[in-house]
């Protein structure tokens, strides 16, 4: 060709692909001032032609060639397979040969092998070793890890000690010296960056004999009332529940007794025994019974009556608080409402003037003052001074008999002072 014709060129290079297994792709090959010159396609690994322009020369029927009538020629794979992967090129053939080369690699999701030796449900008895193993294939590889599947931590036991981690990377999982604890759902997991992330379930049991707990072993409770007994009980497999009375009589559910079970966990739940209408055949003791193949396991509590207390009254008594004329402060049983004080009543009984006590009065007559001194003399009552009766009520006994008292003593004052003056006349004379 002569040296002034203007010679093909790329105007874009070659893109690279990662493809995900099954998926279609497609290389992009861009010439201008093509001419006669010819495009041809080929796996650069292998040095197969695939195709000139758009005549396949690959017995693929995966692959194809089209061109847009103008400068772009694209090479299209679909449903891409893992032997894909490689190098591909475009080249125009050209002296000398002009070429540009692309890369496409094909990546595998993760996917969780079934293993002989490996099953969904396994089973280990308590203290003993147990292993998960777990393998994967992929493109990359994919990485392995567990995790419990409630987000509890998984516990490692080895010579250096005891471990507990939230994930373990590994296609085997060690449980050695398992305990009923760590029964559950371990979760083996595979990823590599291609998406998606798979994951498979393992359901790991640990078998032991049965445990009974009774928090209260002494349960008590009054007569015609409802009463439920609670055993705590421990056990995989699962037990073989009984109630018994102390008498060996095994308990139905019926009108009188209802039996029930409420699950904790995946090996623990709690035993109710409800009995009705209580009565005094039914005190006495009760017991709850466990048993599988690995042993038999009893808790017994003891249904008392309870007496209950009987409640009296107490009679409310009444004080009344009062300041007595020497201003000191006393405290009075009010028993009944009468006018005036006494002490055995609201009024003084006839008695009460040989006990010594009288309370000074004031009298509107002629003879108030030798009263009063007269009063005065006499001992002091510890009792108060009554209170005024009003004015428009009638004279009280003590009112009547103070005043006859009054009277007698002015009498007895008047016959003195005459005595007393007969006596000075005479001596006089």
């Amino acid at each position: 060709m002569p040296k002034s014709e203007v010679q093909p060129e790329f105007l874009e290079l070659l893109e690279n692909h990662t493809v995900i297994q099954g998926r279609d792709v497609s290389f992009t090959c861009v010439v201008n001032h093509l001419q006669s010159y010819k495009v041809a396609w080929m796996k650069y690994d292998s040095k197969a032609i695939l195709a000139i322009n758009t005549h396949m020369i690959a017995q693929n029927p995966r692959l194809s060639v089209t061109h847009n009538g103008h400068n772009t020629w694209k090479l299209h794979v679909t449903n891409v397979q893992p032997n894909d992967s490689g190098t591909y090129m475009c080249q125009v053939n050209t002296d000398p040969m002009r070429s540009q080369t692309g890369y496409m690699s094909v990546v595998i999701p993760p996917d969780i092998m079934d293993l002989d030796d490996s099953a969904d449900l396994l089973t280990a008895k308590e203290n003993s070793d147990l292993r998960l193993r777990c393998r994967a294939t992929g493109t990359p590889k994919p990485v392995v890890t567990w995790r419990r599947e409630d987000g509890r931590n998984i516990t490692l036991r080895t010579e250096h000690g005891v471990q507990r981690v939230k994930s373990y990377e590994g296609e085997q999982l060690h449980l050695a010296g398992i305990l009923r604890q760590e029964m559950g759902s371990y979760l083996c997991i595979a990823s590599n960056g291609v998406p998606p992330t798979v994951s498979k379930r393992y359901y790991v049991n640990v078998r032991f004999k049965p445990l009974i707990k009774v928090s209260n072993q002494l349960v008590a409770a009054p007569a015609n009332s409802d009463v439920v007994l609670h055993c705590y009980v421990e056990s995989w497999p699962k037990a073989l529940n009984t109630w018994y009375r102390d008498d060996g009589m095994k308990l139905l559910s019926d009108e009188k007794h209802d039996l029930a079970e409420v699950p904790l966990n995946d090996y623990a739940y709690r035993l109710k025994l409800t009995i009705s209408r209580l009565n005094r055949d039914d005190f006495g003791s009760y017991t709850c019974s466990a048993e599988n193949l690995l042993g038999k396991t009893e808790g017994t509590i003891r249904l008392q009556e309870m007496h209950l207390a009987k409640t009296t009254s107490v009679p409310i008594r009444h004080n009344s608080e009062f300041i007595d004329r020497y201003g000191s402060k006393k405290q009075m049983e009010r028993k009944s409402k009468h006018h005036g004080f006494g002490r055995e009543g609201g009024s003084l009984s006839k008695n009460s003037e040989n006990m010594g006590h009288a309370t000074p009065v004031l009298r509107r007559n002629s003879l108030n003052a030798l009263t009063d001194v007269t009063v005065k003399k006499s001992k002091v009552s510890s009792y108060p001074a009554p209170a005024p009766a009003p004015a428009h009520s009638t004279p009280t006994q003590l009112s009547v008999q103070n005043s006859v008292m009054s009277l007698q003593h002015s009498r007895l004052n008047c016959v003195g002072l005459m005595f007393a003056f007969l006596v000075i006349v005479i001596s006089s004379s």
